[in-house]
């Protein structure tokens, strides 16, 4: 059994979870009672940050009939939890206003002997560093310790020719386990067979796994979305994805410019009843919604209607949409609008979908409450959601709908959430087992050479 340790908390730890006073097993726990004025700041929030704060509350508040936060409470796999003041002997280091909290508690964790300060702050942690005290990153929430660990979505496995000959005469092959060396596979996963010699592929095959407990299959044979050819082999696995009846979840992750909105777009396009092909028609509606993170995803003080407000976000959107009816030119036959002088037909063909109830621009923020059936939902930078507000969309999904997460898990903008913790990498790693769901990683940027060598060398 390791020696009883002492972890102070920074209130980041709290307010990104609400539960981490007993994730740490036999250990104590100290609160500074600076963090608690800190989450006293943040308790009016209206966003994941403030109903994290106000459960640390009500949690706090429910230990106090087990014993006394001042002595100690009890918790439940053997340690205690204490909220303490800042003790009058314990003096700021030289160069750290004391009056930022952040120092107060770095402060305060110096003066606990062998306490371990836990912070989600970098900068505190570098401080702690350099002063000699003892800090670790929260990892609790964390889906993986390595970013090159996330599942991709795609594996590659080398076989013997004869296995390769085999599934293009069959239709399917079965992967023996010398072959597969220890992998594990998933529900949907992308598969490449090939054969290698003397260092060089000479046959390969693209196959899909429907089921880890069943034969290999080919991918479903689609040329084209809403005029949006694949430009790539991961947009043909997102393809195949985004139009199979079965898959209701599916999570695209890639750089900028590797098309996984405008593809998504498309499939969603091609799927509408009334607008795309009427053999693949499945969904009343599409429904596309991003977070709102420079505005601390409330919008509600900006003038206006929904849609007006929602402009500035939806313009990635709008720009995709152009994209797409400048290949599908046909389907713009009788769209006119006593409102359409001025405006590009791109825009009035746009305008036309959303008062035919066809296409719907929603905010994060108004989502909650909703049952969606039978669409096709899109949530854009999924990447700067969290897990909470992962849950809260998925659980709004209906029967017959099909839900879509796109977004760049490299470039997050909200500080509450990183590489390890937001709502897509949850998703992609949470679902991978589930035959509902399926996840492709795309690599090449197609908008134009410039935006793809720029994404490379700066």
């Amino acid at each position: 059994m390791s020696a009883k340790k002492t972890y102070v908390l920074d209130t980041n730890v709290l307010m990104s979870d609400p539960g981490a006073v007993f994730s740490f097993a036999e250990h104590d726990v100290i609160i500074p009672m600076v963090a608690l004025e800190e989450l006293d700041r943040h308790k009016s929030r209206p966003d994941d940050v403030g109903r994290n704060v106000r459960q640390v509350t009500r949690t706090l508040d429910g230990l106090r009939d087990s014993g006394s936060l001042i002595d100690g409470i009890p918790l439940k796999e053997g340690g205690t939890l204490r909220v303490c003041a800042m003790p009058q002997t314990c003096v700021c280091p030289t160069g750290l206003d004391p009056t930022k909290p952040d120092n107060m508690i770095i402060s305060y964790a110096q003066s606990v002997k062998g306490a371990i300060l836990v912070s989600k702050d970098i900068n505190v942690r570098v401080k702690c560093d350099s002063l000699g005290v003892r800090c670790e990153d929260y990892l609790k929430m964390r889906v993986t310790d390595d970013p090159q660990k996330l599942f991709r979505g795609v594996d590659v496995v080398e076989v013997e020719r004869d296995v390769v000959e085999s599934f293009y005469n069959d239709g399917q092959v079965i992967l023996s386990s010398e072959s597969l060396a220890g992998r594990r596979l998933y529900p949907n996963q992308i598969v490449v067979i090939k054969n290698v010699e003397n260092g060089q592929t000479t046959q390969s095959a693209i196959t899909k796994c429907v089921d880890p407990h069943k034969p290999l299959v080919p991918l479903a044979k689609i040329e084209h979305a809403f005029g949006l050819k694949p430009r790539n082999k991961e947009q043909t696995f997102a393809l195949d994805m985004l139009f199979d009846e079965q898959v209701k979840l599916v999570t695209l992750v890639g750089p900028a410019g590797c098309g996984k909105t405008c593809i998504a777009l498309a499939a969603a396009l091609e799927q509408l009843k009334g607008l795309g092909d009427l053999h693949k028609s499945r969904y009343e509606k599409l429904i596309v919604t991003r977070p709102i993170q420079p505005l601390g995803r409330d919008i509600g003080y900006l003038p206006g209607t929904l849609q007006e407000k929602m402009e500035p976000w939806i313009a990635p959107i709008k720009d995709n949409l152009s994209f797409l009816l400048g290949n599908n030119r046909g389907s713009m036959k009788g769209v006119r609008s006593s409102q359409s002088y001025g405006k590009s037909t791109d825009d009035v063909y746009l305008q036309h979908m959303q008062d035919r109830g066809l296409i719907e621009i929603e905010a994060l923020t108004f989502i909650r409450g909703r049952s969606i059936p039978n669409a096709f939902i899109i949530l854009d930078e999924g990447q700067n959601i969290s897990m909470h507000e992962l849950k809260t969309i998925i659980t709004r999904v209906g029967e017959g709908s099909k839900i879509v997460m796109t977004g760049d898990i490299e470039q997050i903008d909200n500080v509450h959430v990183d590489i390890f913790t937001n709502g897509l990498s949850y998703a992609v790693e949470k679902f991978k087992e589930h035959h509902i769901a399926a996840h492709v990683t795309l690599l090449r940027g197609e908008r134009s050479a410039l935006a793809t060598l720029a994404s490379k060398i700066l």
